[in-house]
C-alpha cells in the first residue's frame, strides 16, 4: 500500500479588516493599525449633543486646527489597548518593588524635619496637578476627532491618575501612613502662595474650549515645565537629604515623561506641518501658555530651590523653547 501525503496552500481571501484595507490595501496590517485606523464612527448618528446642538457627536469644528485626514497622526509608541496595558503593568511591577523597598527600610521616614516639610510643600501637592491633568486629557479624548489622537489621550488620562497615586504613596511614606502629609499637601495646593500661579493656570485650562489648544497647554507646555523642574531637578536636589530615595520613587514619572514626549512631539509636529495656519495657531497657543505657566511657576521654583529657583526655571524654559523650535514653532 502506498500513502501519498500532499500539502495544500491555503491563502486567506482577506488579509485584514475592510476599514484598514481601504487605506492600506489588502495586505497584513499591524495590530496598532487595525485598532486605530478609521475606528471612530462618522455617520448614522441619531442625535446631536443636547448641550451643544450646533455640533455633531464627533465634529472637526471643535478645534481651530484643520487636517485633511485626521488619521495622519501616528503614535510612535504604537500603543493600542493591549500593548498599553501590558507595558504599564510591567512598569507598575517595577515601581511597586521600589516603593516596597523604600517602605521596608523606612527611607523617607528617617529624613530630617526640614526635608520632610519641603517634600510636603513642593512634591505632595503635585497629586492635585496630576488630577487636573487627568481631567484635561479626558476632555481632549471626549471632544477630539479621530481614534488616532483620542486613543492616546485616554491612555494619558489614566496615566495621570496612576502618577497621582504614586505621589500619594510618597506622602504616606513620609507620615507613616497617617495621611498627615496628604492633608498638608492639599492645604499647600489650596492656600500656599507659591502654588496659586500653577493652580490658576490649571483651572484656566479647565475652561479652554479648543481641545487641541488644551493639549498644547497641558502636554507640551505645562508638563514640559513641571516635570523637568520638579520630578527631575527637585528630586535630584533632594538626593542628599533623602538618600536618593526620592529619585527612586519618582523614576516612573521621569520615564513616563520621556516616553510621552515622543507622542506629544510627533502630534504637534504633524499638526503644525499640515498648514501654515495650523502652525500659527499652535505657535500662538504655545507662546501664551509658556509665558503664563512660567510666570506662575516662579514662586514655586523659589520655594523648591531657594535663591537658585529663577535660574533653574530659566534653564527649564530654555530647554522647552528649544524643543518647540525643533517642532517648527516660533514664538
Amino acid at each position: 500500500m502506498q500513502v501519498d501525503i500532499k500539502t495544500s496552500d491555503i491563502r486567506p481571501i482577506r488579509q485584514t479588516f475592510s476599514h484598514v484595507a481601504r487605506r492600506l490595501g489588502n495586505k497584513p496590517a499591524s495590530r496598532y493599525q487595525e485598532a486605530t485606523l478609521d475606528m471612530q464612527p462618522t455617520a448614522n448618528f441619531h442625535y446631536r449633543p443636547l448641550w451643544q446642538p450646533e455640533f455633531e457627536l464627533y465634529d472637526r469644528r471643535r478645534t481651530a486646527i484643520e487636517m485633511a485626514d485626521w488619521y495622519t497622526f501616528k503614535d510612535p509608541r504604537h500603543y493600542y489597548y493591549g500593548v498599553y496595558t501590558m507595558t504599564r503593568a510591567r512598569q507598575q511591577e517595577g515601581a511597586d518593588r521600589q516603593f516596597e523597598f523604600a517602605e521596608k527600610r523606612g527611607l523617607l521616614a528617617v529624613i530630617d524635619a526640614s526635608a520632610r516639610e519641603s517634600l510636603q510643600q513642593v512634591l505632595v501637592p503635585l497629586r492635585h496637578y496630576e488630577w487636573g491633568a487627568n481631567m484635561n486629557m479626558s476632555y481632549c479624548c471626549g471632544y477630539g476627532y479621530g481614534t488616532a489622537i483620542t486613543q492616546p489621550f485616554i491612555f494619558a488620562a489614566m496615566d495621570r491618575l496612576g502618577i497621582a497615586q504614586y505621589v500619594s504613596r510618597v506622602g504616606l511614606q513620609l507620615d507613616g501612613n497617617s495621611g498627615a502629609a496628604l492633608d498638608a499637601g492639599k492645604k499647600a495646593w489650596l492656600e500656599h502662595p507659591a502654588w496659586q500661579g500653577l493652580r490658576r493656570a490649571l483651572e484656566d485650562m479647565f475652561v479652554t474650549a479648543d481641545w487641541f489648544e488644551l493639549f498644547v497647554a497641558q502636554c507640551l507646555v505645562a508638563d514640559g515645565l513641571v516635570y523637568p523642574l520638579l520630578y527631575r531637578r527637585y528630586a535630584n536636589a533632594q538626593g542628599a537629604a533623602t538618600g536618593h530615595a526620592l529619585a527612586m520613587l519618582t523614576e516612573f514619572q521621569n520615564e513616563w515623561f520621556d516616553e510621552t514626549a515622543r507622542w506629544v512631539d510627533a502630534t504637534v509636529k504633524t499638526a503644525a506641518g499640515e498648514s501654515p495656519a495650523n502652525a500659527a495657531h499652535i505657535a500662538q497657543w504655545y507662546a501664551h501658555w509658556r509665558d503664563t505657566l512660567a510666570a506662575g511657576l516662579e514662586p514655586l521654583a523659589a520655594l523648591a530651590f531657594g535663591a537658585a529657583g529663577a535660574d533653574v526655571l530659566a534653564e527649564v524654559r530654555a530647554e522647552l523653547d528649544a524643543r518647540a523650535a525643533r517642532l517648527g514653532l516660533k514664538g
